[in-house]
């Protein structure tokens, strides 16, 4: 009977440590919590003659940039209403006089806007030298790769990503990054005296850039109301430089002057100063918006 009740006290005494240790083992097994989505972030840069609304999109945030063209112009608020963006920036050139584009618009694959069909354009003697130049300016782009989104910055005769499905473009120009191509889009024409839209001159202006990791930035040039207006806003060269101090490898102008504005969270922006110092709200064709995916 000693014998049995020792040979029990064993296999309890041996039987406690193993429990304890699994035990233990379970309990300290870590958590590791899910990473914050990363959402739009909005800065504003006040420089000595100009202020900058800068707004960046991160490549895995729950935020896409997207396209809208209106069948007649609009202000970005207006765009902002029937498109429930979070934000928007105005994009590609047109005439208002007859409200079409003079920009390549592409919307789900589908062209929906080319300045050949515009015959305001097509039609002016000024600008027949140079219209092959004028219908392959810089575009935006929007691609459907696999199950990613990706955006580039190429010339409209430029071949889609390969792989890849165009989803959206819109033309503007010129290309600011990696090089100025003011003349290669005939917005300059040095030896003819030309300057299309006084790109050595400060005004204000409307960007777009892609970074190294595919991160979207949306940047709009205001006028400021104390500094002399003529003076005031950037060149086509110091909004290039600037884009690179955002880290944009890839960068394009968009219309600018008067139509420069960009609607953030129920708020608007204008870049253009009338010369009372009041903004001028003007209506666009097309913008870039920032919606919710």
């Amino acid at each position: 009977m000693r014998k049995i009740w020792l040979m029990g006290l064993t296999l309890v005494s041996f039987g406690m440590p193993l429990l304890f240790k699994l035990h233990s083992s379970i309990s300290v097994v870590p958590t590791v919590a899910p990473s914050p989505p990363k959402t739009i972030r909005y800065e504003q840069r006040t420089l000595p003659q100009s202020i900058v609304h800068i707004l960046s999109i991160p490549t895995d945030s729950r935020f896409l940039v997207t396209l809208a063209l209106s069948p007649k112009v609009a202000t970005v608020e207006e765009f902002a209403q029937k498109h429930q963006a979070k934000a928007i920036l105005n994009a590609g050139f047109f005439d208002p006089v007859n409200q079409k584009s003079t920009s390549h618009v592409v919307l789900s694959g589908r062209v929906v806007a080319d300045p050949k069909d515009n015959e305001r354009l097509v039609n002016n003697p000024n600008l027949k030298p140079y219209l092959s130049k004028i219908f392959n300016r810089t575009e935006f782009r929007r691609y459907q790769c696999g199950e990613t989104i990706t955006y580039d910055i190429a010339l409209h005769s430029e071949s889609p990503l390969a792989g890849c499905q165009l989803l959206d473009a819109v033309g503007g120009g010129p290309g600011l990054l990696p090089e100025l191509t003011s003349e290669q889009e005939a917005f300059v024409d040095k030896a003819n005296g030309k300057d299309a839209i006084g790109s050595n001159q400060p005004n204000s202006r409307s960007a777009v850039g892609i970074t190294d990791d595919g991160s979207i930035v949306l940047v709009m040039v205001a006028q400021k109301p104390n500094a002399r207006l003529a003076k005031s806003g950037m060149s086509l060269p110091e909004l290039a430089d600037f884009m690179k101090t955002l880290g944009a490898k890839k960068a394009m102008n968009l219309d600018g002057g008067s139509s420069s504005s960009l609607y953030y969270n129920g708020k608007t922006f204008y870049g253009k100063l009338n010369l009372l110092r009041k903004p001028i709200k003007r209506q666009v064709k097309s913008v870039l918006l920032v919606q919710e995916n």
